[in-house]
């Protein structure tokens, strides 16, 4: 086999349609585009939804009540059976899941669920993970990290369990500040009973 016998695979190439040569070429004297009207003009196209002017169907629909999918946070599913194909003692980190293509596209964070067994200890870091999950990392030897605004909630979790205040170095400065600020609001003095308001008379 040499350069000069390579040949095409059948039906991969056929004729070009040639466009505005008469009525004698098979696409009529107008080439299929009819006669005049917006989609006869060079460039002419109408939009995807457009009915002609008359009120479209987007706008002929009710719409009534809040919408929460422009609020809506997408997470990337992981579940143990993805993270079984890694070596044991691999960390295993949103990177490493792009790079195996296991994560693709766009989301606010990973999400880790207990669907399959993991036969061995990893370290993973997530931002969620689900109850069964965990028990299952923890089981085999592993561990598993929250990161950013999840490890705040796992610290103040921990700390509710044993007791101890979430305020002590385990949460960030900005909670800190938040309950100090919530806790210093009183309530305004009561007027006393006895006392009596000056009416515009008296004064």
């Amino acid at each position: 086999m040499r350069l000069h016998n390579l040949r095409s695979r059948p039906g991969s190439r056929h004729r070009v349609k040639r466009l505005g040569c008469g009525e004698s070429s098979g696409h009529g004297k107008t080439s299929g585009k009819g006669h005049k009207g917006q989609k006869a003009r060079s460039g002419g196209s109408i939009r995807l939804g457009f009915e002609g002017g008359q009120m479209p169907l987007i706008r002929r629909l009710p719409k009534r009540g809040f919408n929460n999918a422009a609020f809506h946070k997408r997470y990337a599913i992981v579940n143990l059976d993805d993270l079984s194909a890694f070596k044991a003692g691999s960390v295993v980190t949103e990177q490493v899941l792009r790079e195996l293509n296991l994560v693709r596209g766009h989301f606010v964070g990973i999400k880790i669920l207990g669907d399959g067994e993991l036969k061995h200890g990893l370290t993973v870091e997530a931002d969620k993970v689900s109850a069964a999950a965990r028990e299952k990392i923890e089981k085999a030897g592993g561990t598993i990290t929250l990161r950013e605004g999840g490890a705040s909630k796992g610290l103040i979790r921990a700390a509710e369990k044993t007791g101890t205040s979430a305020s002590e170095g385990s949460v960030e400065p900005g909670l800190q500040a938040a309950e100090k600020k919530k806790s210093s609001r009183r309530l305004p003095a009561k007027v006393k009973s006895g006392a009596k308001k000056k009416t515009s008379q008296e004064s």
